[in-house]
């Protein structure tokens, strides 16, 4: 298996052990995470100059550098402090086992590191994993599993393809980082425990200095700002006055429903923010309780 490069220090910090008066993050430089964090970036105001094909770019909207990485490697850099904090899948932070703090839950990159085993099988439980040869890319997760569950088998390190083991005789089940599941299913596999649910996550150095900790700071407001936006949206809708109680009773909003009088007499305008969680819902009984012309628009932002 060919090693992996852990890109030099020095070609990342430019030699420089001085802490700078930037936030430093690292962000995967290809793959799955990294147009979700450029874009993260971008809605919590912060433009990156020439971003394509460079290891490190400079915002010039927020002190801020930007390292473009191997996923692998975020952590290390992030627990070194050579980055002060680092977007990266919480199965990779957990995978390194490095010392770096989680701040934020990011919310994209959702996954889940499952067992899976050939579908003509049948699962007899975690016991019946004992003895058996388990071919995985994340070896330090999967041993914690088997020690958790006191069962003794034979890991194989794999660093891609893991799903084509059992079919070629090299394990007699896998464990890999599940989406869809579909490439398990073209495999003859099939999901049968979940060792861990996994998403994008915001860390941090545990020792960044105080000016570090207010631009962390700053950071994080913006992205719960947005964070928040997503997962709610800006509803408007004419309702007749003597139902205007009733529709009330069914919109909370930010604080409480905002209802403007209509030039036509009678009727008001009523505004106020739904969650995604329950939109559909909500939507059906105000329509019920005599709501009309009920407008939805996305939010941008959503300050609290």
């Amino acid at each position: 298996m060919q090693e992996k490069k852990y890109t030099p220090l020095s070609e990342i910090s430019g030699g420089n052990a001085e802490k700078p008066s930037k936030l430093r993050i690292a962000i995967q430089k290809s793959g799955r995470l990294y147009d979700d964090s450029v874009k993260l970036l971008n809605e919590c105001g912060i433009e990156l100059r020439n971003v394509k094909d460079r290891l490190k770019t400079e915002s010039d909207t927020f002190p801020m550098e930007v390292f473009f990485l191997r996923d692998d490697d975020i952590p290390q850099y992030v627990e070194d402090g050579v980055a002060d904090i680092g977007i990266v899948g919480e199965n990779v932070l957990f995978e390194k086992n490095k010392k770096a703090e989680i701040v934020e839950k990011l919310g994209f990159g959702k996954c889940r590191l499952s067992l899976a085993i050939p579908r003509s099988e049948t699962y007899q439980g975690v016991q019946s994993l004992d003895g058996k040869r388990i071919a995985t890319s994340y070896p330090f997760l999967v041993n914690e599993f088997l020690k958790k569950n006191n069962i003794s088998g034979e890991v194989h390190e794999i660093s891609g393809s893991v799903e084509i083991a059992p079919g070629i005789g090299l394990a007699d089940v896998v464990v890999d980082l599940v989406s869809s599941g579909s490439t398990l299913f073209m495999n003859g596999l099939k999901e049968v425990e979940t060792i861990l649910q996994s998403q994008s996550v915001l860390i941090k150095n545990n020792k960044l200095n105080k000016e570090q900790e207010i631009l962390l700071d700053k950071l994080l407001f913006r992205i719960k700002a947005v964070k928040k936006a997503k997962r709610n949206k800006y509803v408007l809708m004419n309702a007749p006055n003597e139902k205007l109680s009733e529709i009330i009773a069914l919109l909370p909003g930010m604080r409480s429903p905002t209802v403007l009088p209509l030039a036509e007499g009678g009727w008001s305008s009523v505004h106020s923010v739904l969650s995604e969680d329950e939109f559909w819902e909500k939507i059906e009984q105000l329509k019920a309780a005599g709501a009309e012309g009920i407008l939805v628009v996305p939010i941008e932002k959503m300050v609290m």
